[in-house]
């Protein structure tokens, strides 16, 4: 079959949108299928579209829909559509009407869909390939965020928590992600020139994000929304536990029952988190230990399954 991915983010960008159109393509040409990745739909002909973001996609879906109204056109929703756009755009809803199928990539995502929406939208929760852990720094307790420097993401929260830290802590905190806005940069460098326990090194190649990660001791996700970071499966696989802001996409990826949720928003109840983690052993545990009980959600193998499952449906 041939399938077209369609994504907002440029070939060149780092952004978890196209690491996921990267990736599905990969699965999908490992299942025997033709596929080619663009930005928006040119027109050239094709047997099925995947789009990534209700929102931001929904010139090309509609132009999809109404060149091929019996082609399967599937509509993977973000963050931003779940947690706002849908909401408030018009063209996002009519991207979910125009949907013959949906994917979210956390099962609390089916919540914010109304019934007729839910019943034609599969869940699929994003993979990484193994990550092998790291030795730990001994110089410090070392705490990642890794995240491009978005609104969304809260990005500096966790450096504001550093100052609720005890004397003793030992946590130092490296962030890793682009800034989308010279405005972010700023403040991401005025946080490293007056925090010494904070260390920006802005974009990073993957492969390097990803050692960093794994040497980490915690990786703290402090958005305020998010569809099912692919942060959160890369810590998974890597065997890192998170400390993460309590809203449905991480609840989705992380479980109901995570003990290591903060109020987003809330660096107090965030650098208590942190230090109770610093010393108290058994609750580090309980952390690698849950999270431990989710890896097997971010394996390939059940998301290529998954997708398979999907487009089976649509034959």
């Amino acid at each position: 079959m041939n399938i077209t991915i369609v994504t907002p983010a440029g070939a060149r960008s780092r952004y978890g949108n196209r690491n996921t159109a990267a990736r599905w393509a990969q699965l999908l040409r490992e299942l025997g299928h033709r596929v080619v990745i663009n930005v928006e739909w040119d027109g050239a002909a094709t047997d099925m579209m995947i789009a990534l973001h209700a929102r931001r996609s929904h010139e090309s879906i509609r132009r999809f829909a109404l060149r091929y109204p019996d082609h399967p056109l599937i509509v993977a929703l973000t963050g931003t559509d779940l947690y706002r756009d849908i909401r408030q755009d018009a063209t996002a809803r009519e991207s979910m009407r125009l949907a013959t199928r949906m994917i979210v990539l956390q099962d609390m995502g089916l919540r914010e869909l109304s019934p007729g929406l839910r019943r034609k939208t599969r869940v699929i929760y994003q993979s990484t390939r193994p990550i092998f852990r790291q030795p730990h720094l001994k110089s410090c307790y070392e705490i990642t965020v890794s995240g491009h420097l978005r609104e969304e993401k809260d990005p500096f929260r966790a450096a504001a928590a550093l100052s609720g830290l005890p004397q003793e802590s030992r946590i130092r905190l490296t962030h890793i992600g682009g800034a989308r806005t010279p405005q972010m940069a700023a403040i991401a460098q005025g946080w490293a020139d007056t925090e010494p326990r904070y260390r920006w090194l802005g974009e990073r190649a993957h492969g390097k994000a990803l050692r960093l990660l794994a040497r980490s001791r915690l990786m703290v996700i402090s958005s305020l929304m998010e569809g099912g970071a692919n942060v959160v499966s890369e810590a998974l696989a890597a065997g890192v536990p998170v400390i993460a802001s309590r809203i449905p996409g991480n609840i989705g990826m992380l479980g109901a029952d995570y003990a290591g949720y903060f109020q987003p928003g809330n660096e107090k109840a965030l650098a208590r988190l942190l230090w109770r983690a610093e010393s108290d052993a058994a609750f580090y545990r309980r952390l690698k230990k849950q999270c431990l009980a989710r890896k097997p959600l971010v394996s390939p193998a059940r998301e290529k399954h998954n997708l398979k499952m999907l487009l089976d449906e649509l034959a």
